[in-house]
Parts: C-alpha cells; sequence; structure tokens
C-alpha cells in the first residue's frame, strides 16, 4: 500500500497516532507495570481488604516504587509514609535476627553445630541433643504456638519465656523434620544472650541496625509506641477493628520488632552485595535445608525458594497481631520488596505475590504482553 505524505491521509494519522501511543503507553513497560500494580493496591483499600499498606521497592540500589495506601490510623484518618510510618513486621524480625546470628558465627562467638546445651545448659534435657543450625531452620523439633500463644500479653523476658515450651517433648528426632516456630528462635537469641554477655537487643542493634542505617527499626516496648507507629487492627465480620494487646518481647528475634517498609527494603539491599552473598557463612543462612532428599524451602532465619515463574528468591513473611509484612528479595533481578499492613492475616498474600510478579516483570520483560 502506497502512502502519501498529505497530512490529512486518514491511514498516515491513524499510523502516527498509533506508533506514538505505543511510545507512550505501550513501549513503557515499566510505567504500565507501576500503574497497574497501584490500582491492584489501591483495590486493597477500596474493597476494605486491608487498613492501609506501604510498598517500597528497590532495583539497582534505588527506588523504584514506593507509596502508602489507605490509613495508619483509620479513625484519625493518618496517611502512610513508606519511609517514616511504624508497622509490625512480625517473622521478618527472623532475617534480622539471623544476620546477627551470622556475625556471631563469623567471629568465632558461635558455632551453628554445636548443641545448643554448651550455651544454654539449663535448658531440661530431651530425648535427643539439637543444634542452633537445626533451630535456626526449624528442623529441631520444638514445637509451635498452642492456644493463646500466638497473641500473649504477659511481660516475659527471653529467659523467663522458656517456660512456654521447655518441659514439652520433642515432636521429632532433629534432623528428620521440619516444624515452624518463633520458640526456635527465643533459644537462639537467649544462646546469643549468654555468649556476648550483653542483651539480645543491644547486640542487633550494634552489629546490625546502627551498620546498616536502620534508624526506624527497633523492639516494641509495650505502652510506648512512637508516634508515627500505626494503629494495630483485626479484620471482623463488621470491618477493622483494633486488635488485641500483645506484649512480644520475649520473641524478638522471631517476631517482635517494629520497621518501616523503608527500612526492610534497606536491610535487603545488603544481602544483594555480592561480596555479602557469596560470603561463606552467609551463604549458608540463604541455602535452603533438606530433609530425607526434600527441600524445605528455609534457610536459617530465612524463607529461600521460587515464585510461580521459576524465579528464585529469599526473604520473609510476616504473619503478628496487627501487622502483615511481605520481605522478598531477588538475587537475578537485583530487587527488594518490602510491603507492611497494619492488620492481622488479612489474606492477601496471593494479591501482594501478583503485584510483585508485574513489578519483575517490567524489568525481565516476563510478565506483561
Amino acid at each position: 500500500m502506497l502512502i502519501h505524505s498529505n497530512p490529512m491521509n486518514p491511514i498516515l494519522k491513524y499510523l502516527k497516532n498509533f506508533f506514538a501511543s505505543q511510545r507512550v503507553i505501550g513501549g513503557d513497560k515499566e510505567l504500565l507495570g507501576k500503574i497497574r500494580a497501584d490500582q491492584i493496591l489501591q483495590k486493597l483499600i477500596d474493597d476494605q481488604r486491608v487498613p492501609g499498606l506501604a510498598i517500597t521497592v528497590l532495583k539497582n540500589n534505588e527506588v523504584f516504587f514506593e507509596k502508602g495506601y489507605g490509613f495508619a490510623d483509620v479513625e484519625q484518618q493518618t496517611t502512610i509514609d513508606p519511609q517514616n510510618t511504624i508497622f509490625r513486621i512480625a517473622s521478618v524480625s527472623k532475617p534480622i535476627a539471623a544476620a546477627a546470628l551470622a556475625t556471631m558465627v563469623e567471629e568465632g562467638q558461635l558455632d551453628l553445630d554445636a548443641s545448643i546445651y554448651r550455651y544454654v545448659p539449663y535448658f531440661p534435657k530431651k530425648e535427643f541433643d539439637f543444634t542452633l543450625r537445626q533451630l535456626a531452620g526449624h528442623t529441631a523439633g520444638i514445637r509451635g504456638y498452642r492456644g493463646g500463644e500466638y497473641g500473649l500479653n504477659k511481660p516475659l523476658g527471653i529467659k523467663e519465656s522458656l517456660a512456654l515450651f521447655q518441659n514439652d517433648d520433642l515432636l521429632f528426632e532433629p534432623g528428620n523434620g521440619f516444624q515452624y516456630t518463633s520458640f526456635d528462635w527465643v533459644l537462639i537469641s537467649l544462646a546469643m544472650q549468654e555468649v556476648s554477655g550483653m542483651p539480645f537487643a543491644e547486640y542487633v542493634q550494634e552489629k546490625i541496625l546502627k551498620p546498616y542505617g536502620l534508624k526506624n527499626t527497633f523492639p516494641e516496648v509495650p505502652g510506648d509506641l512512637p508516634p508515627n507507629c500505626t494503629t494495630f487492627y483485626s479484620k471482623g465480620r463488621l470491618g477493622f477493628r483494633k486488635a488485641i494487646p500483645v506484649n512480644n518481647a520475649y520473641k524478638l528475634a522471631g517476631g517482635g520488632y517494629l520497621s518501616t517498609a523503608s527500612d526492610i527494603a534497606r536491610f535487603g539491599q545488603v544481602y544483594l552485595d555480592f561480596k555479602f552473598r557469596d560470603n561463606k557463612t552467609q551463604s549458608q543462612f540463604l541455602t535452603s535445608g533438606v530433609i530425607n532428599g526434600t527441600p524445605t524451602y528455609y534457610g536459617l532465619g530465612w524463607q529461600v525458594t521460587q515464585d510461580k515463574m521459576g524465579r528464585r528468591y529469599y526473604g520473609h513473611v510476616g504473619n503478628g497481631v496487627g501487622g502483615y509484612a511481605v520481605f522478598y528479595v531477588y538475587p537475578e533481578q537485583d530487587m527488594v520488596f518490602s510491603i507492611m499492613i497494619n492488620c492481622t492475616n488479612p489474606g492477601v498474600l496471593d494479591t501482594l505475590e501478583e503485584v510483585i510478579s508485574i513489578l519483575i516483570g517490567d524489568v525481565d520483560g516476563t510478565a506483561l504482553a
């Protein structure tokens, strides 16, 4: 077909408009993906599936996508700032504790393959011995929560909290099963205290939070929350209500930290440093355990797995009273995802992982057509 350059030619005009729109919209998949991700996250608020949400995404050590949605406090309609709004991060505390444990191992203070009784000799003897490595990988056989332990509101110290589970039998011979439980990290943090001679929280502050520049990450102190902290919600049939009061001090290592989406993304960025990842000690923490030939998809304090597209990532999901967090580090894509929600288990993980996939697709070209 011959097309003359007459400006009034409708076919030429159509083609020019088409290619112009492709450059502006279809040609910029990164922008399209961000728009789509933004719409999905806003819909979670509009549909009242979550009260508030913060997201920070880093790529190549730069902010790729960052935004707050909904409210830190629904009644006051306080807006959310990913860099400053404080959330309960629940089990995303574990990778922070694991970073501190790795430091202690690297400095020769702890041996991952040593018996827990070397460091905590007063823990009641069990049928089998077990190690720090087995505790960190959830293969030691310590039981999980029972009844109301998930939402315990007692001012227990780390050592005092042993009373919750120390008299129970192991669920299986260590190394032969997998049982995810924050009680494992109670024992680990106690061992770290005993060896370092300083409170676990102080050690983490000195060795991890301060050097990594995590200025908005700290233990929750009941009754003394910072003004930029969210209200903690649970979801009922009639909407959001304030969550039950809890005291997470004893399980600080397993689920007691507060932080921002931005801080946790910064923490993840450290783990994209090749020198850090290739470090012999650190690489053990980011390698999945194996039981009877089957991977546990869990390293030492880190979930280590693949997404639906087969892309490898490590990180953690946190699900606590009044707080939910998703923290994924994608080494091949050089991306970190940090998402915080101020609500007990909102049931939106599939949606959040869809958003993550869309934003990764912008970068590696796999998700958007």
